[in-house]
């Protein structure tokens, strides 16, 4: 008891700055202990964790404190703290006045349960809430937001506005696709990446070949749609396409492309206008503005202010100056109408013993209603409604059709036309044919019945046949190249060969009656029949002119179709108002000037 007491005297007899030393002493064997196996404790227990500006040491196994040094030295098992975000590695050196860390091996960052990022290195600066994480050679850096995983060499994290990128190269998958860049950011927050230069997107998924190829594409991990702002090229096995601007669906395969993007299809199609919406799934693409089609296949381009093109059913539709361009023989046909609808048509054919079916054949249709024209060098027309079948190259006009050729002008309330390399191979009229040649201003040669048949060569009138109610009128030729009377005709039936534009031979069966006029002595009724017309402002002059629509025009497609009444008599008023004096008059003996042979 007395050692006790003599020691509390000894304590009470040391000086007070020794006192203060031993305290000092076993203050700093509490805060640096020397078994490794003890714990730090937290440097303010309890203290609100979300404070702005502030990294929470959480846990280490041992801290060393160096005089002079602006950092303490942390190891084993480290774990620091800033609001959510956790952040875990070996051994750090923490700046605790400046709110700095520089942690080292097997460095993670993790937030809730969904975003993890892990690195070999890491750098911390609270006063720009950057976080640099560095990846070991041959490693790389990784973060992961549920089913999104970047990957990279050197990952910068911008904790403020929750956005990482990195500036060396790297790449970003997620369930539907890979990206790689040289440049990417990524907010795992909004779902939201950027990536610039050398930019490719590929897709994960089996069977899917698909392909984005841009300098700068914007991504989100969630709708899996990426958005290109520069020349792109997006490609599959069914196709291309190249687009400077584009909203395009990954998952869907569908795409709004602007900036006059161009689509090409698998069997070498393209498709392009001002705007586009384009279904890659399904084939579908629909064009606004200054719409081009390119049909390879079947040699043609449709353009219009709209346009529908279905890829799998190889069937297209435009409108608002729609213009079919058909250059399969040659020389090129324009043709335009209100629509233009083009489609394949599969059928099976029976087999050589007609018991069953051998294989699939097809044909190309192209549709085009209303108020057609068409242009092509050696054929021009107008009709209501119009059908080309591209396999036997026939030209199907219904609805007050006229077609011009040469000097001739035929119409009738049907007319077929074949056409054979750049030419007209033959026309038929099955219902009502009329057909018109002028031979001087005013004065024309003319022929109409129940059905008309004209086989042509070299573009050229070769063959002439006319059934039904047979009615003609014409002027002979003299020896001398003039024409001096009219001759009317009418018989059941006629033939003709022809020769340069000129009757070879012709018959007329079973009877015929003809009237022969001096033209001096032939009145104005002798020269036409009832239902001639003639309507040489209607005639297409150009591939330009098919769009000129006139009042003309417009009001004859809307009249009841030409029938085949009686044509003989006084004539109805024609288009264009024939030369000499009025009905039932002497003509007048025409001047050779006015009636010479061409």
């Amino acid at each position: 008891m007395r050692n006790t007491k003599d020691n509390k005297n000894t304590l009470r007899r040391l000086p007070l700055a020794l006192v203060a030393i031993v305290f000092c002493a076993i203050f700093l064997t509490a805060v640096n202990p020397s078994d490794d196996n003890t714990p730090i404790v937290p440097q303010i227990p309890g203290a609100n964790r979300y404070q702005k500006g502030k990294i929470f040491l959480e846990r280490a196994d041992r801290l060393v404190a160096h005089e002079g040094e602006e950092y303490q030295i942390l190891t084993g098992d480290v774990e620091f703290r800033r609001g959510d975000m956790y952040m875990y590695c070996d051994s750090a050196h923490f700046y605790d006045a400046i709110n700095c860390i520089d942690a080292f091996g097997n460095v993670r960052m993790e937030q809730g349960d969904t975003l993890f990022v892990y690195a070999d290195e890491l750098a911390y600066t609270d006063s720009t809430e950057l976080a640099v994480l560095y990846a070991d050679e041959g490693k790389v850096v990784r973060l992961i937001n549920k089913d999104v995983e970047l990957q990279t060499t050197i990952f910068n994290y911008d904790l403020g506005i929750d956005l990482g990128y990195y500036e060396v190269g790297g790449q970003l998958t997620d369930e539907k696709n890979k990206l790689t860049s040289r440049y990417g950011e990524y907010c795992p927050s909004s779902s939201e990446a950027v990536f610039t230069d050398d930019v490719k997107l590929t897709s994960l998924r089996e069977a899917d070949t698909l392909r984005i190829y841009s300098d700068n594409l914007y991504y989100n991990t969630d709708t899996h749609i990426a958005e290109l702002d520069r020349p792109s090229t997006i490609t599959n096995k069914d196709g291309i396409i190249y687009t400077d601007s584009a909203i395009f669906n990954t998952e869907t395969n569908f795409s709004r492309l602007y900036r006059r993007s161009l689509v090409v299809t698998s069997n070498n199609n393209t498709l392009t206008g001002d705007s586009l919406y384009y279904d890659r799934k399904n084939g579908i693409g629909e064009a606004f503005g200054n719409m081009v089609l390119t049909d390879s296949a079947n040699s043609m381009i449709l353009t219009g202010d709209y346009g529908f093109y279905n890829e799998f059913s190889d069937s297209s539709l435009v409108t608002g100056r729609a213009l079919a361009r058909e250059f399969s023989q040659g020389d090129t046909l324009h043709l335009h109408s209100d629509t233009i609808r083009s489609y394949r048509e599969i059928y099976l054919v029976p087999a050589k013993d007609s018991l069953s079916y051998a294989h699939e054949d097809t044909t190309h249709y192209v549709i085009a209603a209303h108020r057609v024209k068409f242009y092509r060098k050696d054929i021009q027309g107008i009709c209501d409604s119009l059908t080309f079948e591209q396999k036997d190259s026939m030209l199907y006009l219904d609805r007050h059709p006229i077609v011009w050729s040469d000097n001739r002008q035929i119409f009738g309330n049907v007319i077929q036309l074949h056409l054979n390399d750049s030419t007209i191979d033959y026309a038929h009229l099955p219902e009502f044919g009329f057909m018109a040649e002028e031979i001087e201003p005013g004065f024309y040669q003319q022929l109409t019945g129940k059905e008309m048949f004209a086989a042509f060569e070299d573009g050229h009138l070769r063959k002439l046949d006319v059934s039904g109610n047979v009615q003609a009128i014409s002027y002979p030729e003299e020896n001398d190249s003039t024409y001096n009377k009219v001759v009317s005709l009418e018989s059941s039936y006629l033939s003709a060969d022809f020769k340069n534009n000129n009757i070879e031979k012709m018959k007329c069966w079973p009877q015929t009656s003809s009237v022969i006029t001096p033209l001096y002595l032939a009145k104005r009724s002798q020269l036409y029949l009832q239902q001639f017309k003639w309507y040489p402002t209607l005639r297409p002059t150009s591939p330009e002119d098919v769009f000129n629509i006139t009042d003309e025009f417009i009001k004859l497609m809307a009249e009841p179709d030409p029938a085949p009444k009686s044509r003989r008599g006084a004539a109805k008023p024609a288009a264009t108002e024939p030369a000499g004096g009025e009905d039932d008059e002497d003509m007048g003996r025409p001047s050779p000037s006015n009636l010479r042979s061409r």
